[in-house]
């Protein structure tokens, strides 16, 4: 590991002796009328890769929305690193990272500038920002070509940059929403062999987004299925399989089974 993440994570606020990164209890987003997040309640151990599944309109925006401190929760509560959600938002902010499933970088600028602008925002010290820049691009593989403009860029190369991005402050906990999405299948799993490089190096958790399910089944230990804004099933493919009581069933007819279509639901339904 680099010296100078190594630096950075040793001066986390995080605690490294709790047993989760991530703790929702209840946690609810009503607008108006329409309950989009319905008492859902999870968590996310140390170094956990976790995948939120679901059918689109299910509340999985949402729900990573609150999460990031982008949208207050109706009721419920959330602890991210020992902080609570919505009373230390400011400290939640500094232990999380974030892919949006929109651009995040700036095309016009290289990649050595993006980075360049986040440590600033980032407050990261000027003697240390040279040094977790390259340690960035080197983790993400983008050292050769740092001072491209990003628009030169394919698409999986525009998404190592913002996975970089939002690993520059050294967070404790990475949310990816739809990380490949449009992403050819070479691109794909590139993003993927970072993603473990993540976990493997930096110990980061991760919590991700897809409507892939090999992405999932790949990536991710542990699931949670949403379905009309509720939590229906959270945990492995094991434990997913024996809640169905679908032995043999993929992750394909898993999520078909608790988002509402139909593999032995006229048995079990």
């Amino acid at each position: 590991m680099p010296d100078v993440i190594r630096t950075a994570l040793a001066s986390s606020p995080y605690n490294a002796e709790m047993d989760d990164v991530l703790a929702t209890d209840r946690l609810t987003k009503r607008f108006g009328h329409v309950m989009a997040v319905n008492a859902v309640s999870f968590s996310i151990a140390r170094g956990e890769a976790f995948g939120i599944l679901g059918r689109n309109g299910a509340g999985k925006s949402t729900l990573i929305k609150m999460l990031t401190t982008l949208l207050p929760p109706s009721s419920g509560s959330a602890v991210i690193a020992g902080h609570d959600l919505t009373h230390d938002a400011a400290t939640v902010r500094r232990l999380i990272g974030y892919v949006p499933q929109g651009l995040s970088s700036d095309p016009d600028l290289t990649a050595r500038e993006n980075l360049q602008i986040l440590a600033a925002l980032y407050d990261i010290p000027r003697s240390q920002r040279r040094g977790r820049i390259q340690s960035i691009l080197s983790l993400v593989g983008l050292e050769d070509v740092a001072n491209r403009l990003v628009k030169t860029y394919s698409g999986g190369m525009t998404r190592r940059l913002e996975i970089g991005q939002a690993m520059l402050h050294q967070p404790t906990l990475l949310f990816l929403d739809e990380p490949t999405v449009g992403l050819d299948p070479v691109a794909r799993e590139a993003i993927w062999t970072h993603v473990h490089q993540l976990r493997a190096e930096l110990g980061v958790a991760v919590c991700l987004t897809t409507h892939y399910m090999d992405e999932a089944e790949h990536l991710c230990s542990r699931f949670l299925v949403l379905r009309n804004g509720a939590g229906v099933s959270t945990g492995s493919i094991a434990d997913l399989r024996a809640a169905a009581r679908l032995a043999q069933a993929s992750l394909d007819e898993l999520f078909a089974y608790f988002t509402g279509d139909a593999v032995g639901q006229e048995k079990h339904g």
